[in-house]
């Protein structure tokens, strides 16, 4: 009668072997979760805003497609926003409740006109011009960089960063702006909703869609 047998390791391992080879791996395991960026819910990571933020800074001509919600002490209101921007020119569609109907503020080379069914008009800023027509304004000169994270302009500022790197708090030129959620885009995070306060006004504004536009 035949009896198989399984041979013998040539390197049997000990009990102290083993143990070794257990620490061994739990030290690899270790390394392993150590070499990983900290990371949040959404997928965000420690020193991605750093490592992105001269694309952020290149990305000077896109659409936004969103909502803007204003709170003051005498209304609470919102409207939907269109907004084409490059380095050179600016359209941005409001329409909505505290739009007022269809209003579209432009600028191109220093001139400002806002157009809605009242007719057309002009002013030395687009502020100025928004105040004049519709009784209230959006910090239009600073805000294509508050929408991408960045400063605007070489103006002074003071600059939070959450636990990532990223841009939580921004104040600058008397707004107070909060960064509330990201998302990715082409590879960049971009801001999907931010808050901006001035004394006792409040915008909120919340991003449908980020696109690239060409110049």
């Amino acid at each position: 009668m035949l009896t198989l047998t399984s041979p013998s390791p040539r390197w049997p391992l000990t009990r102290h072997s083993s143990r070794l080879w257990l620490a061994g791996l739990a030290l690899l395991l270790l390394a392993g979760c150590a070499s990983q960026a900290p990371m949040d819910e959404s997928g965000r990571q420690a020193g991605q805003w750093e490592r992105q933020q001269a694309d952020v800074e290149a990305f000077d001509s896109w659409t936004l497609v969103g909502k803007a919600g204003l709170r003051t002490p005498e209304e609470n209101v919102s409207a939907n926003l269109d907004w084409n921007q490059t380095p050179y020119y600016f359209r941005m569609l409001i329409s909505g409740p505290f739009g007022g109907g269809r209003n579209v503020l432009e600028g191109r080379e220093g001139r400002f006109s806002l157009s809605n069914s009242d007719g057309r008009f002009e002013a030395e800023t687009p502020e100025a011009l928004m105040e004049e027509q519709l009784g209230w304004s959006l910090p239009v000169s600073a805000m294509p960089d508050w929408v991408r994270g960045l400063p605007g302009g070489n103006d002074s500022y003071q600059l939070e960063t959450d636990e990532l790197g990223f841009p939580s708090h921004l104040a600058q030129d008397g707004w107070e702006i909060d960064y509330r959620d990201w998302e990715q885009f082409e590879g960049m995070w971009l801001p999907r909703r931010l808050i901006m306060n001035y004394d006792d006004v409040r915008i909120t504004l919340v991003v449908n869609q980020w696109q690239a536009s060409e110049e």
